[in-house]
């Protein structure tokens, strides 16, 4: 079974996070597979909108840290070991904004950790009423990566970016819309027909003025050199699942207990 799926409705298409079972959690296939299908998309000049949702339930619970091993021994999860200059978490953003065609989320569950990152790397985002937000980062002992500690401030503003990121609640529909997070809530039983109408609609502009839109609003808006800043969070969540607190986070993380930490 793929771990990405894609169709085009008219204009639009769709690419679907694909593993329901694990609640669509980024695997080297699921991540890789997204990429690749939003790298198509771009190129395809017979497609104007780029809709992402997920399968199933979720959105996407974050990272797949099952079989994951001995935190102790292992310090960082398998799939984030196999870091490149960037890695590919950190990619889902940068290709996002490299891509000059509008990109829609439908928010239909539980988006976590780099679910999460995932998500707030649209450009326009809907979400289910039921569906869930959550930083995740804290119980597993890192820090942000994946973009958010970009895509947060932009989305909301400094201090409700970084509280957000500490204090590790969950916000559902209504108090995500209020900080910014998402532009529109939906309730359940329409959140499927309005994410279809709504990615519709986008079709009816010319494709030229969505790109160029998005392209100048993109320039208005960085302010920072955005590959810098997904290095620079690379390098701290490195240091944070390596240090004794992350690894004993990620231990009681999978051990389903109350972490004690030493600040070392």
């Amino acid at each position: 079974m793929s771990a990405v799926l894609t169709h085009d409705e008219g204009r639009v298409r769709y690419i679907i996070l694909n593993r329901p079972e694990k609640m669509n959690a980024l695997n080297n296939d699921l991540a890789w597979g997204y990429l690749a299908a939003l790298d198509e998309a771009a190129k395809d000049d017979d497609v104007w909108i780029i809709a992402v949702t997920g399968a199933g339930r979720a959105f996407c619970a974050g990272l797949d840290l099952s079989g994951s091993g001995d935190p102790a021994a292992n310090p960082l999860p398998p799939l984030t070991a196999q870091l490149d200059d960037l890695s590919w978490v950190s990619r889902l953003l940068l290709r996002a904004r490299e891509c000059d065609k509008p990109i829609v989320a439908g928010i239909n569950g539980v988006a976590v950790g780099a679910g999460l990152s995932l998500a707030m790397s649209a450009d326009i985002r809907l979400m289910k009423r039921s569906a869930r937000l959550m930083a995740g980062y804290p119980r597993i002992g890192g820090s942000p990566d994946g973009g958010l500690s970009y895509t947060l401030p932009e989305a909301m503003n400094y201090e409700q970016g970084l509280r957000f990121l500490l204090e590790n609640r969950t916000v559902e529909g209504d108090e995500a819309c209020r900080l910014g997070m998402v532009g529109e809530v939906v309730d359940d039983e329409r959140f499927e027909e309005r994410f279809k109408e709504y990615c519709q609609s986008l079709t009816k502009l010319s494709p030229i003025t969505a790109r160029l839109t998005k392209r100048v609003v993109k320039r208005a808006t960085a302010t920072i050199d955005l590959a810098s800043q997904l290095r620079y969070e690379l390098v701290n969540i490195r240091m944070a699942f390596s240090s004794e607190d992350g690894q004993e986070a990620r231990r009681a993380f999978l051990e389903k207990r109350e972490p004690v930490f030493k600040g070392r």
